[in-house]
């Protein structure tokens, strides 16, 4: 604590207001730790020290201090997007569960292609995986048929 400060903060609200907002905030963790990060600044700390006390790096503590600084508390609670949005919409996707429905095997790479002639879009088999398990359906794989088998294979295996 012998360092002056290399960035002001901002005081929006008293240390006794903090200390309430974070007793309320105790569930939510993420603003937790960031108005622990405040509260280590208010007490006098540098910002690499309070980066250490809440094992951040020093970039995510200016980042915190600035959110802080132009807004106060609303500026450390986390604003998420929610994603990016899907490459093939609901109406699509619904489009896309019937022509599966059509025919009863098929496998990632003809979901996959399906998808991109009709669609447009382009996944990874991966991506494909997930769809069709998040619809509680499985992909097969292509029954491979040996071009030396006999064709009476079965009436000889019955013989042995």
């Amino acid at each position: 604590m012998g360092r002056k400060q290399e960035k002001e903060i901002i005081k929006h609200v008293t240390l006794e207001e903090l200390n309430k907002i974070i007793r309320k905030e105790e569930k939510s963790v993420r603003v937790l730790e960031r108005l622990y990060f405040v509260k280590f600044i208010y007490k006098g700390e540098t910002i690499k020290e309070a980066c250490q006390k809440v094992n951040i790096s020093e970039p995510t503590g200016y980042s915190w201090l600035d959110s802080w600084n132009k807004q106060g508390y609303k500026g450390l609670v986390p604003n998420f997007s929610g994603g990016p949005k899907p490459k093939v919409g609901e109406a699509e996707r619904e489009e896309l569960k019937r022509m599966l429905g059509e025919k009863d095997a098929w496998t990632l790479r003809e979901v996959r292609e399906l998808i991109k002639q009709k669609f447009n879009v382009e996944y990874s088999e991966m991506q494909v995986w997930r769809i069709l398990t998040s619809w509680n359906m499985h992909h097969a794989k292509p029954n491979v048929l040996d071009k030396r088998r006999p064709d009476d294979a079965e009436t000889i295996l019955k013989k042995t």
